[in-house]
This record gives structure tokens, C-alpha cells and sequence, in this order.
């Protein structure tokens, strides 16, 4: 079966490369059940994204059910099952931003950007996602791009956001 898996998943050494990378981070952890969240966020930082190969992959190394390791990519929204983009947006929606305009900058984004929360733009320039709280209540609404938080956002100001990245 592993061998299956490594050659839907591995087209090109590359692949092939970062497959043996991740098993190498399941043989340290053991192949622990309980570290699977670690396993995964491992494996996400050298695939780039958790696909149902690489999914069925650490499955099989791991000798676990595919739907316990594909509930726990789908569970939590910090894994992600599609290539993301070289920025990730997330427009905070947690109660102080969605009762201070959180809907509308998400609802201007998706018209600056043309894609849908959870996609990425053709260019594969920007991912946009939303989050629960990012932790700037006071300074509602507020939204992050990578690592930067930008608190007090109006959707007149996204255009301008947007063109520094």
C-alpha cells in the first residue's frame, strides 16, 4: 500500500523528497497516535498542504484509519487541504469584529480578490480565510495578512493593504 501511495503522490523526486521527509517526521515522533496534530502541522510545512495522498500516506505510515487523520485536517482550520497562496488573509469574525463590519471586509474582499472565502486567487498570490478571534477585540474590526494584524480596517481601505503585498 505505501508503496501505492508513493507513486500517485510522487511524479517527480521532489515529491518523492518530501514524502521521505515526512516519514522521517513520523519515525521521530514514534508514529505516536497522540502526536498526529504535530505529525500534521510537520507534514504541512514541507508538502505546503495536506491533500488526501499525503493524508492517506501518513495513514498508512502511522497505521491509523485515513478518517481519523482526515477528520483532524478537516477539524481545525490551521491545516489545508489545497495549495495556499504565497499570503494568507484572514478576516477576523469573532463577535467584536462581525458587529463592528467584519462581514463587510470580507464581502469587499471577495470582490477585490474574485475568489470565495477558503480559495486562492489564480495568481495563487493571496489565500483568503476567515478566523474565529485574533485577539484585537478593542480595535474591531481587524484582519491579518501572514503574521500582521491590521486593527480598525474599513473596506476603503483594502485596496491599499492589498498593494503592499
Amino acid at each position: 500500500m505505501r508503496e501505492d501511495i508513493l507513486k500517485a503522490l510522487a511524479a517527480d523526486e521532489d515529491e518523492e523528497q518530501k514524502l521521505e521527509q515526512i516519514s522521517n517526521v513520523i519515525n521521530l515522533y514514534g508514529g505516536k497516535r497522540d502526536s498526529l496534530i504535530q505529525i500534521l502541522h510537520l507534514a504541512q510545512e514541507i508538502y505546503g498542504y495536506l491533500p488526501l495522498g499525503v493524508q492517506k500516506f501518513i495513514s498508512e505510515e502511522m497505521d491509523i484509519p485515513v478518517a481519523e487523520v482526515s477528520g483532524v485536517v478537516t477539524f481545525y482550520s490551521f491545516f489545508a487541504t489545497k495549495p495556499r497562496g504565497e499570503h494568507t488573509i484572514r478576516v477576523c469574525m469573532g463577535t467584536a469584529c462581525y458587529v463592528r463590519g467584519g462581514k463587510k471586509l470580507i464581502e469587499r474582499l471577495q470582490e477585490l480578490l474574485g475568489i470565495e472565502l477558503g480559495d486562492t486567487t489564480s495568481d495563487k498570490k493571496f489565500s483568503f480565510e476567515i478566523a474565529r478571534c485574533i485577539g484585537a477585540c478593542g480595535l474591531a474590526p481587524a484582519m491579518m495578512i501572514d503574521e500582521k494584524v491590521y486593527k480598525q480596517v474599513n473596506p476603503n481601505q483594502l485596496e491599499s493593504i492589498l498593494a503592499q503585498y
